[in-house]
C-alpha cells in the first residue's frame, strides 16, 4: 500500500482512533510516514514535514514514552499528527506569518506547541494564512488563495485558511489557528469543522506573531467537539511568558438541561437566502433539543464589531508590522497594507475614546448575555467565491465578520459548530457564544448538537464516531432506555422513571431514520416514534432504569406504544419507545419539530396567541 493510500485510509480519524491504533501496537513511523508525501502544490501548506523533522520528533516521542514508563495514557496525543498556522512558532520550522520577507527561525516552540508536543503530538506542517492574520477570507497571501474544501471556487475563510483546509481534508487530525476577529470560526463554518475560540488568556500567545496583541486568541480546529476540547485542555493554562495570560477560575456555571439561548432578532444575511433558511432550520433544531430560544436586540453587538476595523485597533496591527513597513513596505500584501496604514488616522485621544465606548458596549453585551446560557448566531452571514473576494476585498471581508468581530472585544468565549449543508452543497455553521470561561459549558452542549446532526466529518466523508463523553454503558444493574415524549424531563409521565430510581444519563438524538407523530386521543398527549427509510434525527433522553424495576415500567406502557430497539445518531443501539403503524392513521406527522418538547412548545405559543 503506497503512502497516498495509507493516508486516505486514515482520513477522518479522530484522536481516539489514533489512540486505538497505537494501543493495538501500530508504530508511529508506520502511521506517520505518509505525511512525508504531502502535496508540494497544495497551497494550504507553507512548510511540510520532511524526513529530518520526522526523525527528530520520533526520537523525542520515544524519549517521552520511556519517561512515562511506556504508559500511553500519560501521552494523550501520542503520535497524533497536527498542523499549526504559520504565525505560531515551532523550533526547527520557519515562521513567515504569510510574508516570506518577514520569515525567521525561532529557537523554541510557542507555549501551546510545546505543550502539545509534550503530550506526544507530531507536527506535520505549517499552514497558509491571510498575511499577518489580517482578514477573514484566506485570499490575502503571497502563497495563493486557499480554496474551500467542498468547492474550490469558494474561499476557505481566513485568516486561518490553511489550518481549516488541512483538517477538513483529513491531512491533520487537528490544527491551531488564531482568532482576533473570527479567524478561528469563519473557516470552521466554511469547511464543516468545529472551531474553538477560547476565552482570551486561556491559551498562551507566547511565541505567536501578534495581530492585535490585546485581543488575540490561539484557536483550535478539529473534526469533533471532543477533539477540540481535549486539545484546548492540553494546550491551555496560565503561562508566565505571556503577560495577557489569565488563570482559569476553578469552576464555571454549567448549563441547565433546557438551556436558554438568545438569537439576533433581525439576523443579517446580505441577501443570501440559502444562509437564512439554514439558520432558521438551526433555530428549529435548537428548540427540538429542548433549548428555549429568544430573540434579542443585536445593535450593541454590531456597533462593537464595527470598532475593530473602523477604530484605532488597526494601530495595534500596525505595531506588529511597523519595522517591515518602514524597511520593505512592498513586501506587505496590498490589501493588508491598506488596512494597517489606517493607523495614521487615529490619535491617542481617539484610542481612549474608542476604548471607553468599547467598555460601555462590552458591559451592555455581558449584561444581556448574563440572562442567557449562550448567544447563537450564524457563523457567517454568507460565503463568497475567491473571484468575488479579490474583486471587492474590503466590503465582503467586513460582511464575514458581522457575527464574529465583537467576541474578543467583549471578552466572550465561542464555539463554531457544523450545522448542515446548503442547497448548493456548501457547509453552513452556527456559533455558540458565551461569557468568559464558559468554554466547557459550550462544549458540553456542542457535543449534543453535533451528535444530533450526524454529519460526516469535515470533507472526509467519515462518519461521526461515538463520543467518549457519551459512550459509557448503562450503570451496572440498569437498562438504558430512550424516551421521546411524555416521559421526558418535566413531562407528565416522567415520574414513572424517577419513582423507580431511574437516572438521566444524557440527552441525544436518534439516527436520521425516524418520523415522529402526535398520536390522537391519548391522555396525557403522547408521540409515536416510527423507523422509516426517509426520516430525521429526533431528540431523546437516555435514562438508566434499575433492572429490577424495568418490568414494572414496561407494564405501564400502553398500546399502541411499546419498547423496542432504537438507533442513535452516533451509532449506538438502546432500548426505547416505538409505535405500532396502526396508530398513525389519525396521527399528525410532527417530524419537522425534531422532538416532542419543541412540538408541545409550539402548541403553547399558538394557544397564547
Amino acid at each position: 500500500m503506497n503512502a497516498s493510500t495509507l493516508m486516505q485510509s486514515r482520513s477522518g480519524w479522530t484522536i481516539a482512533q489514533w489512540q486505538q491504533a497505537y494501543a493495538a501496537g501500530a508504530a508511529p513511523r508506520e502511521l506517520l510516514a505518509s505525511f512525508l508525501e504531502l502535496d508540494a502544490k497544495d497551497n494550504a501548506w507553507i512548510a511540510r514535514l520532511d524526513a529530518a523533522r520526522l526523525d527528530a520528533q520520533l526520537a523525542d516521542l520515544a524519549r517521552r514514552l520511556d519517561e512515562a514508563g511506556g504508559d500511553l495514557a500519560r501521552l494523550p496525543l501520542y503520535g497524533v499528527p497536527f498542523a499549526i498556522k504559520d504565525n505560531i512558532d515551532a523550533a526547527g520550522w520557519p515562521t513567515t506569518a504569510g510574508c516570506p520577507e518577514f520569515a525567521f527561525h525561532p529557537e523554541r516552540d510557542a507555549t501551546v506547541v510545546a505543550r502539545l508536543r509534550a503530550a506526544g503530538a507530531i507536527l506535520v506542517g505549517k499552514t497558509n494564512l491571510d498575511q499577518f492574520a489580517t482578514g477573514l477570507v484566506g485570499t490575502r497571501s503571497p502563497y495563493g488563495a486557499v480554496a474551500n474544501s467542498f468547492d474550490p471556487a469558494y474561499v476557505s475563510g481566513g485568516s486561518s485558511s490553511g489550518s481549516a483546509s488541512v483538517v477538513a481534508r483529513g491531512l491533520a487530525v487537528f490544527s491551531l489557528g488564531t482568532d482576533t476577529a473570527g479567524s478561528g470560526r469563519v473557516p470552521a463554518g466554511f469547511n464543516n469543522l468545529v472551531g474553538l475560540k477560547p476565552t482570551r488568556g486561556w491559551l498562551s500567545n507566547a511565541g505567536v506573531v501578534p495581530a492585535c496583541r490585546t485581543l488575540d486568541c490561539v484557536s483550535v480546529f478539529a473534526l469533533t467537539v471532543d477533539d477540540a476540547s481535549l486539545v484546548a485542555e492540553i494546550a491551555g493554562g496560565h503561562d508566565a511568558a505571556d503577560p495577557y495570560s489569565r488563570q482559569r477560575p476553578a469552576s464555571a456555571r454549567p448549563w441547565p438541561r433546557a438551556p436558554r439561548v438568545a438569537v439576533p432578532a433581525q439576523p443579517e444575511f446580505y441577501g443570501d437566502e440559502q444562509a437564512r433558511r439554514a439558520f432558521e432550520q438551526s433555530v428549529r433544531d435548537l428548540r427540538a433539543l429542548g433549548a428555549e430560544v429568544e430573540p434579542i436586540d443585536f445593535t450593541a453587538f454590531t456597533e462593537l464589531a464595527g470598532l475593530l476595523y473602523q477604530g484605532p485597533w488597526v494601530a495595534e496591527r500596525f505595531c506588529a508590522v511597523e519595522s517591515l513597513w518602514r524597511e520593505k513596505p512592498d513586501a506587505i500584501h496590498p490589501v493588508v497594507r491598506s488596512i494597517v496604514e489606517q493607523a495614521s488616522r487615529y490619535s491617542a485621544t481617539d484610542t481612549f475614546r474608542a476604548e471607553y465606548r468599547r467598555a460601555e458596549l462590552a458591559a451592555a453585551i455581558n449584561q444581556v448575555l448574563a440572562g442567557y446560557d449562550a448567544l447563537v448566531v450564524p457563523t457567517s452571514p454568507s460565503i463568497y467565491t475567491i473571484e468575488q473576494l479579490q474583486a471587492d476585498p474590503i466590503t465582503l471581508n467586513t460582511r464575514l465578520g458581522y457575527y464574529t468581530n465583537f467576541a474578543n472585544l467583549a471578552d466572550l468565549s465561542a464555539l463554531a459548530l457544523p450545522a448542515g449543508m446548503r442547497e448548493d452543497g456548501l457547509p453552513v455553521g452556527i456559533t455558540l457564544i458565551g461569557l468568559a470561561w464558559q468554554d466547557a459549558a459550550l462544549a458540553a452542549f456542542g457535543r449534543v448538537w453535533q451528535a444530533s446532526r450526524g454529519l460526516p466529518l469535515g470533507a472526509t466523508g467519515a462518519p461521526l464516531p461515538v463520543s467518549k463523553k457519551h459512550s459509557a454503558a448503562a450503570q451496572a444493574g440498569t437498562i438504558r432506555v430512550a424516551v421521546v415524549g411524555a416521559h421526558l424531563t418535566g413531562m407528565p409521565l416522567n415520574h414513572q422513571l424517577t419513582s423507580r430510581g431511574a437516572v438521566l444519563a444524557e440527552q441525544t438524538a436518534t439516527a436520521p431514520h425516524y418520523r415522529l407523530y402526535a398520536l390522537a386521543n391519548t391522555t396525557p398527549p403522547k408521540p409515536g416514534l416510527v423507523h422509516m427509510g426517509e426520516g430525521a434525527s429526533i431528540v431523546v433522553e437516555l435514562w438508566d432504569v434499575p433492572a429490577a424495576a424495568f418490568g414494572s415500567f414496561v407494564a405501564e406502557v400502553p398500546g399502541p406504544l411499546g419498547i423496542g430497539t432504537l438507533e442513535l445518531a452516533d451509532g449506538r443501539q438502546v432500548k426505547g419507545f416505538i409505535c405500532e403503524p396502526r396508530a398513525l392513521q389519525d396521527a399528525r406527522d410532527i417530524t419537522e419539530f425534531g422532538g416532542w418538547r419543541a412540538y408541545i412548545a409550539s402548541l403553547a405559543k399558538t394557544a397564547a396567541r
